[in-house]
């Protein structure tokens, strides 16, 4: 019997070493499979260069710009803002972790030195304005920096995808190539939207062309494209500066006495007040998915999810308002 048993022990052993044996050719052959499949190993992609951009207009150039080497955190979401905006805590965090951050400048980010400073950001800080001939302000305090709307002429945005392609190649030098090719098709395509917008609005008869708005937030779209401008329901550049009730009675005299044909409400602000002059002055109110994106861009699905289609949606509103 304990030959028997023996015997059974040697078996065993042998069944189990052979198992083994089995299992490691099947891992080889494995590994060998994967090779033939895949062709030769290569090696890990870069790490993406972490980016903050403040607005959502900027934040789209820095995806057009970036491409796949970018990660990208947008501060402000779609219909937000940006002159009262308050950074949360995940704000500052990011901004601290940033390789680059990117602002629009020209004032319009008021809170970011302070946030800034509070995130202890050791990065590179790209003003995206720098380059930009910057319309003046009225003299006001709030408008010292002149008037930060850039990026609604489109050749604006050519010299801002300019500075945040140098900024870019700076920090990843190996992705200097990719930056160049990304930012010379997105002008190809600013070339473009800037030629439609030019030919819808010369569709107008020229005595059409009278832009009444929410703020004085298209004063660079009203000089590129000769539009003349009447004037805005809060009449500044800054959405939280107050209106009193001259300010609406003159701008309903405006109205009537230039024969402007609409007044524009914009996708961030309520358009409450110009229902009202719309009214007193007997003109139609752009509002609701009709209203202007001004200071930010839309939620995905809109018309206003993209810088482009911002754009774009903005001329069709104000041709077809017009007509």
């Amino acid at each position: 019997m304990s030959r028997i048993r023996s015997s059974a022990g040697v078996v065993s052993v042998h069944r189990a070493a052979g198992l083994a044996l089995l299992a490691l050719l099947a891992l080889f052959v494995a590994g060998c499979g994967s090779d033939d499949d895949d062709g030769p190993a290569s090696a890990a992609p870069p790490e993406k260069l972490q980016v903050v951009a403040t607005t959502t207009q900027v934040a789209d150039f820095v995806r057009a710009v970036g491409g796949d080497r970018v990660q990208v955190t947008q501060i402000l979401r779609p219909n937000v803002d940006p002159h009262d905006y308050e950074p949360s805590p995940a704000d500052v965090k990011a901004i601290g972790e940033a390789d680059v951050l990117v602002a629009n400048g020209v004032g319009l980010e008021k809170w970011l030195d302070e946030t800034i400073a509070s995130a202890g950001f050791e990065g590179t800080r790209v003003d995206a304005s720098r380059g930009v001939k910057i319309r003046p302000g009225n003299g006001e305090e709030e408008e010292k920096d002149g008037d930060p709307h850039i990026w609604h002429n489109p050749l604006n945005v050519k010299i801002m995808t300019a500075d945040i392609e140098q900024a870019f190649t700076a920090a990843d030098p190996a992705g200097a190539a990719a930056y160049q090719a990304n930012r010379a098709a997105y002008d190809g395509r600013l070339d473009a939207l800037d030629a439609d917008i030019r030919r819808q609005i010369d569709s107008l008869p020229p005595a059409n062309r009278k832009l009444v708005t929410n703020h004085d937030a298209f004063g660079y779209y009203v000089d590129r494209y000769q539009l003349t401008f009447v004037g805005s329901i809060i009449p500044s550049f800054d959405t939280s500066a107050e209106l009193s009730g001259r300010d609406i009675s003159d701008l309903v005299d405006k109205i009537k006495s230039t024969g402007a044909k609409a007044v524009f409400s914009e996708s961030s602000l309520p358009p409450n007040t110009a229902e009202t002059i719309g009214r007193e002055a007997g003109v139609k109110v752009v509002a609701g998915e009709d209203s202007l994106y001004g200071d930010t861009l839309g939620p995905q699905g809109s018309d206003g999810a993209t810088y482009l289609q911002m754009e774009e949606h903005n001329t069709r509103t104000i041709v077809n308002a017009l007509k």
